[in-house]
Order: C-alpha cells, then structure tokens, then sequence
C-alpha cells in the first residue's frame, strides 16, 4: 500500500520549497492566508486518486449560503472529517462543480488546530494552501495538569483568544467558516472520535446560518502513527452539501429535544444534533455512491 510520503515525493519536496507557514503558532499568527502556489500541487494529488463519476451534490445549497455570506451573514460550513485530504476534496469538487463553485471555495476560512502546523512540516505546508484561522483544540488540553504545564495553558490562552478575534473579524466579511464539528480526523479503532465537540455549540449560537456536509469516500486513510504515512487509495467520492438552516432555529430545535429527553448538557445535544444530522446525510448519499460504483 502507498503511502502519502511514498506515492507523491515530488509533490511533497516541491510543497516543502514553497511553503511560508509558520512552523509555530503563536496568538500573532493565528490568521493565514492560503498560499496559491500550494494549491496547484494538492489539486493535482487529489485528481489523481478521484475516479470518473465523482461529483458535489447540493450545490445550490452552498450557492444559496454564499449569498447570505456575501449579505454579511454569519455562515458555517460543518463537513465530517476523515482525512488530511478533506478540505482538498471539498474545495476541488466545488470548483469542478460549475456555478459558483469556485467563489464558494474561495469564501472558505477553515477553523485548523494548531497540529497541523506544528507536527509535520509536509502535513503544515499542504495546510498552508487555505486560509486559516488557528486554534489550540480543546482536546489537547484535557490530560494537561493546571501547575505542570502552566505555560502551555497560558500559551493555549493568547492562541485561542486571539483565534476567537479573528474569527469575529472575519464571520461578516462574506467568507464561509469551515469547521470539522468531530473535532478530529475519524479513526475507526476509537468510536469517541466520530463524536461532536462540545465547542461546537459555541459556532452555532453565534452564527446566523449553517449547512451539513457529508463525505463519501475515501482517497486517504488515517494512519496511527505519521500523518505523512497515511495511506492513499483511489475512490469514487460524492460530497453532499445538505440544505442551509438557521443556527437559531436549529440550536432551539435541538436544546428543546435534549430538555424534553431530560438530557442535562445541552450544549453537548446540540453537536450530537449535528452530527445525527451528517449520519442522514452520508447513509443516503452512500446509496447513491454505490450506485455510481455498481454503474
């Protein structure tokens, strides 16, 4: 089986040579600006491993969403996340979707934890091809001990406040905030990464509209140890944008269900909304992929 080091050398070395991100993050670089000379290199990864019958469906979902961005709402985009490659897959089949699909892939503003900058030079330097704002996860801090790493707390602090300025800089500027609500890439030997973060309420109730995305498919598989070592397969791949709701109105819907249920943390209900939400939408998007395979 190839790997991501082993099946695109060249791609790596040249992304490597071209790459500016910072290697790391401090509250004085949260925000960065893709890097058009990075994006070329990732397209041409991805299209190697996509095969024919690929496509996006719900484009008019995003097109509509864009529209209300570009009227200064607040807009969200939350994917489900499997691999290093998700944001790659998404922003590629929007642009070979039609319409407005390029404009939707150059509204994008992703929310990124602060790993991908500073774990792997290769993994940071395809990162650095999409505008980003930096944040110190939250899971990264729960085994963390209050007195033995109290600088790295302090240091996780500045990050984060200055990613939440950013964020409230950029949310009514006509971009589409992109954040992975599991948190995390799935990883199949650990259910609890496939659950929704808690934080994820927070986006919701401070944004106005938002929209589901499933990812069917999978051209890249999470390894245990090196993200460089990754494994690389070719699939066929159906993104699936679902239709745009109201933060508002979803977040009520969800907390009166939690409340009616008796479940105390409703804030946690919210996300575990979401992601029910994105289980719909990739069961029945998977019966179409299989469809298109069998075909």
């Amino acid at each position: 089986m190839d790997t991501l080091a082993t099946a695109f050398g060249r791609q790596i070395k040249e992304a490597l040579s071209l790459s500016k991100v910072p290697s790391v993050v401090t509250g004085h670089n949260v925000y960065q600006e893709g890097d058009n000379n990075i994006l070329p290199i990732l397209d041409e990864m991805a299209a190697s491993l996509i095969l024919p019958g690929s496509r996006l469906d719900g484009l008019e979902n995003l097109e509509e969403l864009l529209v209300k961005a570009e009227t200064g709402k607040s807009c969200l985009l939350l994917p489900e996340h499997y691999s290093n490659f998700d944001l790659t897959i998404f922003s590629l089949m929007a642009r070979r979707a039609g319409g407005r699909g390029a404009d939707i892939s150059n509204a994008l503003v992703t929310i990124a934890g602060m790993k991908l900058n500073e774990d792997s030079p290769g993994v940071a330097a395809f990162a650095g091809a999409y505008t980003r704002i930096v944040i110190y996860p939250s899971r990264s801090l729960q085994d963390m001990d209050s007195e033995k790493n109290r600088e790295e707390i302090i240091r996780s602090n500045a990050i984060n406040r200055a990613a939440m300025k950013a964020l409230t800089k950029v949310k009514t500027e006509g971009h589409l905030v992109l954040v992975f609500p599991a948190g995390t890439r799935y990883r199949p030997w650990d259910p609890a990464s496939k659950r929704g973060v808690r934080e994820i309420d927070s986006y919701i109730r401070t944004f106005d509209y938002m929209c589901c995305v499933a990812l069917n498919g999978q051209i890249l598989h999470v390894n245990k140890t090196d993200m460089m070592n990754d494994v690389v397969t070719k699939d066929l791949l159906l993104v699936t944008a679902g239709p745009v709701q109201a933060c508002a109105d979803f977040r009520d819907k969800a907390r009166a269900a939690a409340e009616a249920a008796g479940i105390k943390d409703i804030k946690q209900a919210a996300v575990d909304a979401v992601m029910a939400d994105l289980d719909k939408l990739h069961l029945a998007a998977e019966e179409k992929r299989q469809k298109l395979l069998q075909g």
